[in-house]
């Protein structure tokens, strides 16, 4: 199938500053993503950023960038502004892999373009992989999603859902529980996203709901508007992304490891 990547890159980060520019094995941490993305399915490859350091290192490098305004609230905003300058038509489909993911696995990008493309009743696409232990499940930084039993999703929470009710009654269960119901269908999401450039255009003009703000999860202001997510299902999550100092460190290694 044809789709597009576009890689948002934000320059500000405050665990992190000049993050998308962090040296990996010779060369900036978001050149490595547009290296990993290349090796997708994707037809097209751009970097949409608000700074233009970033924008000369892509294309020292032989990637394809644009530059976006400073002000958009949200990566998908910025995206919105990306679709409309790249004049893509309301029918296709474009990928949005976060600009400090060098490690993303390329199936993870052709598994959430391909959810899209066979789930014609959704304008977007997202990944999830089951829970596996009562940590995940009862850590808000996790941030977990119900589905139908045609894969649309039903609700994101930061929340514990589902909630296992027989085993734990109607309070929390007891500190220091490890393991979890057998058979539980509890789902991690993970955070990468297929949409259709239609959807793209009209998010901007979408205002804030009361879920998006309670919750701090964007994906729930599509919801909140009718728009329907389908939700493909992986075995296991991808490699962790880079936040902090510790977890640059972590990726600088690997790709040490890996002589890349």
């Amino acid at each position: 199938m044809d789709y597009t990547v576009l890689i948002p890159a934000r320059a500000a980060s405050t665990r992190l500053p000049d993050k998308p520019l962090a040296d990996i094995a010779g060369k900036p941490m978001v050149v490595r993503v547009a290296e990993r993305a290349s090796q997708s399915g994707a037809g097209r490859i751009h970097v949409a950023t608000d700074d233009a350091r970033v924008l000369t290192a892509v294309q020292a490098h032989g990637y394809s960038a644009l530059m976006t305004r400073a002000d958009h609230a949200t990566g998908t905003d910025r995206l919105s502004e990306a679709v409309q300058q790249l004049r893509l038509p309301d029918d296709a489909v474009v990928v949005n892999v976060q600009g400090d993911e060098p490690l993303i696995e390329p199936e993870f990008i052709d598994a959430v373009a391909a959810c899209l493309a066979t789930s014609p009743w959704a304008d977007i696409a997202t990944c999830a992989c089951p829970i596996a232990n009562a940590e995940t499940l009862f850590n808000p930084n996790a941030v977990k999603v119900v589905c139908a039993q045609d894969g649309r999703a039903l609700y994101f929470s930061r929340a514990p859902i589902p909630w296992a009710r027989d085993e734990w009654g109607s309070h929390a269960p007891p500190s220091g529980l490890a393991s979890l119901p057998t058979g539980f269908p509890a789902l991690h999401h993970i955070g990468i996203y297929a949409y259709r450039v239609s959807f793209l255009r009209r998010f901007p003009q979408l205002p804030q709901g009361a879920l998006e703000k309670f919750e701090s999860l964007e994906q729930l202001r599509a919801m909140e508007y009718g728009h329907a997510i389908a939700v493909h299902r992986a075995a296991q999550a991808p490699a962790a992304g880079v936040d902090t100092p510790a977890d640059l460190e972590r990726v600088r290694a690997w790709y040490a490891a890996n002589r890349l």
